[in-house]
Protein backbone atom coordinates (compact mmCIF):
# COMPACT_ATOMS: atom_id res chain seq x y z
CA UNK A 1 0.00 0.00 0.00
CA UNK A 2 1.38 3.56 -0.72
CA UNK A 3 1.24 6.20 1.67
CA UNK A 4 -0.22 9.19 1.19
CA UNK A 5 3.45 10.84 0.86
CA UNK A 6 4.41 8.98 -1.54
CA UNK A 7 1.19 8.89 -3.44
CA UNK A 8 1.61 12.33 -4.14
CA UNK A 9 5.22 11.97 -5.02
CA UNK A 10 4.09 10.03 -7.96
CA UNK A 11 1.57 12.18 -8.83
CA UNK A 12 3.94 14.75 -8.74
CA UNK A 13 6.10 13.19 -10.89
CA UNK A 14 4.17 12.16 -13.47
CA UNK A 15 2.69 15.27 -13.56
CA UNK A 16 5.80 17.29 -14.72
CA UNK A 17 9.24 15.96 -16.57
CA UNK A 18 12.22 16.37 -15.43
CA UNK A 19 12.40 19.87 -17.49
CA UNK A 20 9.76 21.31 -14.77
CA UNK A 21 7.02 22.09 -17.94
CA UNK A 22 3.52 20.23 -16.87
CA UNK A 23 2.66 17.33 -18.86
CA UNK A 24 -0.71 17.12 -21.10
CA UNK A 25 -3.23 15.33 -19.36
CA UNK A 26 -3.59 12.77 -21.45
CA UNK A 27 -0.26 12.02 -21.40
CA UNK A 28 -0.48 11.35 -17.89
CA UNK A 29 -3.70 9.02 -18.02
CA UNK A 30 -1.91 7.11 -20.68
CA UNK A 31 1.38 7.07 -18.15
CA UNK A 32 -0.88 6.08 -15.30
CA UNK A 33 -2.81 3.07 -17.29
CA UNK A 34 0.28 1.81 -18.03
CA UNK A 35 1.47 1.71 -14.44
CA UNK A 36 -1.76 -0.22 -13.55
CA UNK A 37 -1.49 -2.62 -16.62
CA UNK A 38 2.35 -3.44 -15.43
CA UNK A 39 1.20 -4.10 -11.65
CA UNK A 40 -1.71 -6.37 -12.65
CA UNK A 41 0.94 -8.93 -14.74
CA UNK A 42 3.79 -8.50 -11.66
CA UNK A 43 4.22 -11.68 -9.74
CA UNK A 44 2.43 -11.33 -6.29
CA UNK A 45 -0.62 -9.45 -7.86
CA UNK A 46 -4.42 -11.17 -8.02
CA UNK A 47 -5.46 -12.28 -11.54
CA UNK A 48 -9.39 -11.25 -11.05
CA UNK A 49 -10.15 -13.44 -14.53
CA UNK A 50 -8.53 -16.56 -12.88
CA UNK A 51 -10.83 -16.32 -9.83
CA UNK A 52 -13.83 -16.26 -11.84
CA UNK A 53 -12.78 -19.70 -13.30
CA UNK A 54 -12.95 -21.28 -9.60
CA UNK A 55 -14.55 -25.02 -8.88
CA UNK A 56 -17.66 -25.47 -7.01
CA UNK A 57 -15.61 -26.50 -3.99
CA UNK A 58 -13.10 -23.14 -4.02
CA UNK A 59 -16.79 -20.97 -4.35
CA UNK A 60 -18.64 -22.92 -1.66
CA UNK A 61 -14.65 -22.62 0.60
CA UNK A 62 -14.64 -18.70 -0.51
CA UNK A 63 -18.43 -18.28 0.35
CA UNK A 64 -18.33 -20.38 3.72
CA UNK A 65 -17.18 -19.01 7.40
CA UNK A 66 -13.52 -19.29 7.71
CA UNK A 67 -12.24 -21.90 10.04
CA UNK A 68 -9.39 -19.96 11.37
CA UNK A 69 -8.02 -16.60 11.11
CA UNK A 70 -4.22 -16.50 11.31
CA UNK A 71 -1.13 -14.07 10.97
CA UNK A 72 0.94 -14.92 8.04
CA UNK A 73 4.48 -14.85 8.12
CA UNK A 74 6.93 -16.10 5.13
CA UNK A 75 10.01 -18.32 4.89
CA UNK A 76 12.39 -19.99 2.42
CA UNK A 77 15.23 -22.27 1.77
CA UNK A 78 18.50 -21.00 1.59
CA UNK A 79 20.56 -18.48 2.73
CA UNK A 80 19.46 -18.39 6.47
CA UNK A 81 15.91 -19.98 5.49
CA UNK A 82 14.96 -23.04 6.24
CA UNK A 83 16.63 -26.14 5.28
CA UNK A 84 15.25 -30.37 5.09
CA UNK A 85 12.49 -31.55 5.37
CA UNK A 86 9.44 -30.45 7.26
CA UNK A 87 7.58 -31.71 10.30
CA UNK A 88 6.50 -34.59 8.31
CA UNK A 89 9.54 -35.86 7.22
CA UNK A 90 8.18 -34.32 3.68
CA UNK A 91 10.52 -32.22 0.89
CA UNK A 92 7.78 -28.66 1.23
CA UNK A 93 6.69 -27.93 -1.63
CA UNK A 94 6.96 -24.07 -2.75
CA UNK A 95 3.83 -22.02 -2.51
CA UNK A 96 1.92 -25.53 -0.85
CA UNK A 97 3.46 -25.90 2.70
CA UNK A 98 2.57 -23.66 5.42
CA UNK A 99 4.04 -24.24 9.09
CA UNK A 100 1.71 -24.10 11.87
CA UNK A 101 0.81 -24.79 15.67
CA UNK A 102 -0.44 -28.06 16.00
CA UNK A 103 -2.91 -27.21 18.81
CA UNK A 104 -4.47 -24.61 16.89
CA UNK A 105 -4.94 -26.02 13.15
CA UNK A 106 -4.06 -29.75 13.18
CA UNK A 107 -0.87 -30.98 10.55
CA UNK A 108 -2.40 -32.91 7.61
CA UNK A 109 -4.60 -30.70 7.25
CA UNK A 110 -5.64 -28.83 3.98
CA UNK A 111 -6.24 -25.35 3.92
CA UNK A 112 -7.92 -23.19 1.33
CA UNK A 113 -6.51 -19.44 1.88
CA UNK A 114 -8.64 -16.75 0.24
CA UNK A 115 -6.17 -14.35 -0.01
CA UNK A 116 -3.99 -16.93 -2.29
CA UNK A 117 -6.99 -17.49 -4.81
CA UNK A 118 -5.41 -15.85 -7.86
CA UNK A 119 -2.15 -14.96 -6.82
CA UNK A 120 -0.24 -14.44 -9.87
CA UNK A 121 3.30 -16.64 -9.22
CA UNK A 122 7.12 -15.98 -10.35
CA UNK A 123 6.50 -18.18 -13.00
CA UNK A 124 3.33 -16.77 -14.67
CA UNK A 125 0.54 -19.20 -13.08
CA UNK A 126 -1.82 -18.44 -10.64
CA UNK A 127 -2.26 -19.75 -7.27
CA UNK A 128 -5.69 -22.06 -6.67
CA UNK A 129 -5.58 -21.14 -3.13
CA UNK A 130 -4.99 -24.53 -1.56
CA UNK A 131 -1.81 -24.72 0.83
CA UNK A 132 -0.98 -27.68 3.00
CA UNK A 133 -0.59 -28.24 7.27
CA UNK A 134 2.81 -30.26 7.03
CA UNK A 135 5.37 -28.18 8.68
CA UNK A 136 5.62 -26.47 12.28
CA UNK A 137 8.28 -24.16 14.00
CA UNK A 138 9.45 -22.81 16.90
CA UNK A 139 8.17 -19.66 16.80
CA UNK A 140 5.07 -20.89 15.38
CA UNK A 141 2.55 -20.04 18.47
CA UNK A 142 -1.09 -19.93 18.29
CA UNK A 143 -2.78 -18.42 15.27
CA UNK A 144 0.55 -17.59 13.32
CA UNK A 145 1.18 -19.32 9.94
CA UNK A 146 4.29 -19.40 8.01
CA UNK A 147 4.01 -19.80 3.96
CA UNK A 148 6.71 -21.56 2.19
CA UNK A 149 7.64 -19.54 -0.63
CA UNK A 150 10.72 -21.91 -1.99
CA UNK A 151 14.32 -21.41 -2.60
CA UNK A 152 15.66 -18.27 -1.93
CA UNK A 153 14.71 -14.45 -0.77
CA UNK A 154 13.86 -13.74 -4.54
CA UNK A 155 11.45 -16.86 -3.60
CA UNK A 156 9.29 -14.33 -1.36
CA UNK A 157 8.35 -12.13 -3.84
CA UNK A 158 4.70 -12.92 -5.16
CA UNK A 159 3.91 -13.55 -1.08
CA UNK A 160 5.47 -10.68 -0.17
CA UNK A 161 1.95 -8.51 0.09
CA UNK A 162 1.01 -11.23 2.66
CA UNK A 163 3.65 -11.27 4.82
CA UNK A 164 2.29 -9.77 8.52
CA UNK A 165 -1.41 -10.36 7.78
CA UNK A 166 -4.14 -11.61 8.94
CA UNK A 167 -5.33 -14.01 6.38
CA UNK A 168 -8.65 -15.78 6.20
CA UNK A 169 -8.20 -20.00 6.16
CA UNK A 170 -10.73 -22.57 5.75
CA UNK A 171 -10.50 -26.17 6.25
CA UNK A 172 -10.47 -28.23 2.82
CA UNK A 173 -10.01 -31.48 4.13
CA UNK A 174 -7.24 -33.64 5.10
CA UNK A 175 -4.66 -35.40 3.32
CA UNK A 176 -2.34 -38.48 3.96
CA UNK A 177 1.69 -38.65 3.37
CA UNK A 178 3.43 -35.22 2.00
CA UNK A 179 1.66 -32.85 0.20
CA UNK A 180 1.02 -33.06 -3.22
CA UNK A 181 3.30 -31.35 -5.99
CA UNK A 182 1.84 -28.78 -8.34
CA UNK A 183 0.40 -30.62 -10.59
CA UNK A 184 -2.21 -32.52 -8.62
CA UNK A 185 -1.92 -30.65 -5.38
CA UNK A 186 -6.47 -29.23 -6.46
CA UNK A 187 -7.36 -32.75 -7.70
Amino acid sequence: MLSTAAALAMLWTMAFSGSGEPVPYETAVARDAAIVEAAATAPGSIDSAETADLSAEQLELMAGDPDWRASARLYHAGGGGATGNDSLGCRPIPMRTVAVDPRVIPRRTKLFIRETVGLRMADGTVHDGYWYASDTGGAIKGAKIDLYTGHGRASMRPAMSLNMKTLTIADAGDFDGCPPAWETASN
